[in-house]
């Protein structure tokens, strides 16, 4: 392959080359951020260091040549703003945050530069996470390279942007209530959020620590296997890090099921619908791109199964009171004493930690805040934060009762493609129902995935969505790959990716 299209490998792709000695890291992260810098109107990146991300570079290809190499060692690749990092700014898309360094490194951060990946920057999000829109940053919107006229999901929306418009070919995410589903969905690139506990929240800046979890978006399932084994694990420094041993997702991946034949890799897989997943308000493009995924599906052996998940549209008025209710815990930290952002001018404390916050936070982080301190008030949270626990339990509960019907849960990640910037703005609830399919996995902790599956209106991408069981990331990771072996979906590319 030629220099001119080192972008258009993947992960997996860029580390075969690398160990036939195809390229070197140096010379494909020189490619990348001459890219990173032609298409910087996208508003993907937050923080970039050419000379930090080539010394990277060239410890890589020296650990290479020492033959301590890693399926990572020299990819490229970026993380998402909400991950603390030594070397480079971390603000959380937030005025709060601007120019704060951090002393250490969040532990996914960490582990993926021990594998030998090179970190190009930082990227781009709803400020602390915060949207489904990436238009909550305090530092500018980011657009979709499919249609630079449309959000491209959030709140990890740079990260999913800069993968599909060909900038690096992986990056780090984070999900709460779906924000590394539905921003791989829009952009038509593969994310996978694994089972709560598996990756380290240590390092990474909390929005609402009960669904907080780290995982990786890139171009295919193989990719994100790749990733997601260096970056999860048990973290004694994080109370929630499961106690689980090191898995080899990629294995995992690859692994033939019982009956399986290579005409029929998905044999036995018993892939479960829920009805609530295919409501009649559902767009009629991403119903038929979903649908023609499913056939696809059964062609590979997998049977269909029809199941429930009855209190799905309880997931929003659940999740919107105990994320808030979380988040308004978590944010507190930031008062204007111990670091971040300070008021200049202001009369006395009280002042102070009104004048900062006032200046600091967002539209939609204030607005979140005040949603979470109001259900925790005296009065209030038995009516509102405890009934929410409750029926979280039960959402669990509807998940364990389709598992004992099927293997993997599909449908559509979101009800609609990518909608133009600007067009929520003035109505944040309409953006909270864009979220109704991926948040029944996140209240339960359960492993969800979005696969490139087709276009819809506008030639916009729709993604499938696969939920699978507790630890059930290796099921999810084998289906999405079969079909990826048998589709060309991820491959596909946005005109951004040829320029």
């Amino acid at each position: 392959m030629s220099v001119a299209a080192w972008h258009r490998l993947g992960v997996a792709d860029l580390g075969r080359a690398f160990a036939r000695g195809e390229a070197s890291s140096v010379d494909v992260t020189q490619h990348l951020l001459a890219r990173i810098e032609r298409h910087a109107a996208l508003g993907a990146f937050l923080a970039r260091d050419a000379e930090l991300a080539l010394a990277a570079a060239r410890e890589a290809d020296a650990r290479r040549a020492r033959g301590d190499a890693t399926p990572l060692t020299g990819v490229p690749i970026a993380h998402k703003d909400i991950f603390v990092t030594r070397d480079w700014p971390s603000t959380a898309g937030s005025k709060m945050l601007d120019g704060y360094r951090s002393p250490f490194d969040a532990t996914v951060v960490a582990r993926l530069a021990a594998a030998g990946a090179v970190t190009l920057g930082k990227l781009n999000c709803d400020e602390f996470a915060m949207g489904s829109a990436n238009e909550n940053s305090a530092f500018g919107v980011v657009r979709n390279p499919w249609d630079a006229a449309r959000v491209p999901g959030g709140s990890s929306g740079g990260s999913a942007a800069a993968v599909a418009a060909r900038l690096l070919p992986a990056a780090t995410g984070t999900d709460t209530g779906g924000s590394i589903r539905q921003p791989a969905s829009f952009c038509g690139v593969t994310g996978i959020k694994p089972t709560y506990g598996t990756c380290s929240r240590y390092g990474m800046i909390a929005f609402a620590s009960s669904l907080d979890q780290a995982g990786p978006m890139a171009r295919s399932a193989e990719d994100c296997a790749l990733l997601l084994s260096a970056m999860s694990g048990f973290d004694e420094r994080d109370s929630t890090s499961a106690q689980r041993p090191p898995q080899d997702f990629h294995a995992l991946m690859r692994a033939p099921r019982d009956g399986a034949t290579p005409s029929r890799p998905l044999a036995g897989l018993r892939v479960g619908l829920p009805r609530e997943f295919f409501p009649p308000g559902l767009a009629a493009d991403v119903a038929a791109a979903v649908r023609a995924a499913l056939a696809e599906f059964e062609r590979l052996g997998a049977t269909l199964v029809d199941v429930s998940l009855p209190r799905t549209e309880l997931s929003i008025p659940v999740y919107y009171i105990i994320a808030p209710a979380e988040a308004s815990s978590n944010l507190s930290r930031f008062d204007g004493v111990r670091y971040g952002h300070r008021a200049a001018a202001y009369d006395d404390l009280l002042d102070m930690y009104k004048r900062t916050r006032a200046e600091g936070f967002g539209a939609e982080v204030k607005r979140r805040i005040m949603i979470g301190t109001y259900v925790l008030s005296h009065g209030y949270y038995d009516a509102y934060y405890l009934q929410a626990q409750k029926l979280r339990r039960m959402i669990a509960d509807d998940f364990r009762q389709c598992f004992e019907q099927c293997d993997v849960i599909a449908g559509p990640v979101a009800p609609t493609v990518a909608w133009p910037l600007g067009a929520q703005g003035d109505d944040p609830v309409k953006a909270y129902l864009a979220d109704i399919f991926t948040l029944p996995a996140s209240l339960a902790g359960l492993p969800g995935m979005s696969v490139p599956a087709g276009f819809g209106e506008g030639g916009m991408p729709v993604g499938l969505q696969l939920i699978g069981n507790y630890f059930a990331e290796g099921t999810l990771l084998h289906a999405a790959y079969a079909f990826q072996q048998a589709t060309d979906f991820h491959l596909r590319e946005p005109r951004e990716a040829s320029s």
